[in-house]
């Protein structure tokens, strides 16, 4: 059997797994995918690691109890983000105890969830299950989502359900925005200020853009709107721009970033389309070369229906009508395995990436029991 809910924590806040488009800060998540693995082997789960492609350093872990064509999965991410020790009142990577709260970087996204999910497993050693129980670790969530983008190309895990346990405050969340940044270029020609017919105004190009995409999160919010979300319309946020180099020089490159978070039943590649449709023409009527492009994948778009099986399971032993967040999280994937997938976990999102990360141990014994409850209902 695995150790306590304790000594697990501890050992997982210990294995630092922080994952960043940075290299200064990013890090291998072999240490947080090992101690899993030497947790559940010996309770008799069959372990799968499995490299994320092109991620060297990177892994995810597969690890079943039972076998079967349903079942039920737990998943998590094993990373973290990167964090500032001045802002720390404890070492970020030593489990501290305080005030009924356990301290560390990762304690409620997510390493927290490992352990809770492991013990709730405990239960089952032995049993005849009749749908596998099936613990899901991944990589990269923070940075990238590439673990669980991997584990989708690859087609595993095979399942019925799929619980992710985000910290939500043991609320279940059946819906979430999706996540686009895209950076948009304009390259003209520059030339002396004094002269407009010596170059072509990049920054003028963007102008007229920026005016474009505005006009378009206009359109979208007229004609999309969720009242499940606090903010009910999707979001255009103009982020950061970059051009020219001097007030007496026509602007010969501008580059904006820009960020878009879609509500369900949007699809991000629609939207690109329809960005590329309004600011393409600002370019070529100007001269101007155009480079329009992601700066990273996205996360799209997740929802469940609210009658669904796995929805109004949690919802019952919770108390509480499935809801919606405002921040992305794997689910997506899950989705596209084809599992009926909700997101639910211990912890509050108001700690998360913050400094003094803690998980509130009022929250552990519950999400225990209503794991448990759940392994019943979906594997027994």
């Amino acid at each position: 059997m695995p150790p306590s809910i304790l000594e697990m924590l501890t050992a997982l806040i210990a294995a630092p797994s922080i994952s960043s488009s940075s290299a200064k800060w990013d890090s291998s998540n072999r240490g947080v995918i090992d101690l899993l693995a030497q947790w559940l082997r010996p309770m008799g789960f069959a372990v799968e690691i499995l490299p994320v492609p092109n991620m060297p350093g990177k892994f995810n872990l597969i690890a079943t109890l039972g076998s079967g064509s349903g079942g039920l999965v737990l998943a998590g991410h094993t990373d973290t983000v990167p964090f500032d020790e001045k802002r720390w009142h404890s070492d970020p990577f030593i489990l501290t105890e305080l005030g009924n709260r356990w301290y560390g970087l990762g304690t409620c996204d997510m390493k927290g969830f490992f352990a809770l999910a492991i013990d709730a497993a405990r239960e089952f050693v032995g049993q005849p299950l009749q749908q596998p129980l099936i613990i899901v670790a991944t990589a990269d969530e923070e940075s990238s989502m590439n673990g669980a983008r991997a584990l989708a190309e690859a087609g595993k895990p095979k399942a019925r359900y799929a619980v992710i346990g985000e910290p939500t405050s043991l609320r279940p969340i059946r819906m979430h925005k999706g996540i686009m940044m895209e950076r948009l270029v304009f390259e003209g020609q520059a030339g002396h200020s004094s002269n407009p017919e010596l170059g072509r105004n990049a920054l003028e190009g963007m102008h007229q853009a920026m005016g474009e995409l505005l006009a378009l999160r206009s359109q979208w919010q007229q004609q999309y709107r969720n009242p499940n979300f606090d903010v009910q319309v999707p979001t255009l946020n103009l982020g950061c721009i970059h051009g020219g180099d001097n007030p007496n020089r026509i602007c010969g490159r501008c580059e904006l970033h820009f960020d878009l978070r879609p509500l369900p039943g949007m699809d991000m590649d629609a939207l690109r389309q329809a960005i590329l449709q309004k600011v393409a023409p600002v370019a070529s009527e100007r001269g101007l070369k155009l480079k329009f492009e992601p700066l990273f994948d996205g996360v799209p778009p997740f929802e469940t229906a609210a009658d669904a099986a796995l929805v109004t399971a949690c919802e019952k032993l919770t108390g509480h009508t499935a809801g919606s967040v405002g921040f992305a999280t794997e689910a997506p994937w899950m989705q596209r395995l084809g599992l009926e997938t909700l997101v639910m976990g211990p912890g509050s999102i108001d700690q998360a990436h913050q400094p003094d990360e803690f998980l509130a141990q009022s929250q552990v014994i519950p999400t225990v029991n209503i794991l448990r409850q759940l392994v019943r209902q979906f594997c027994l």
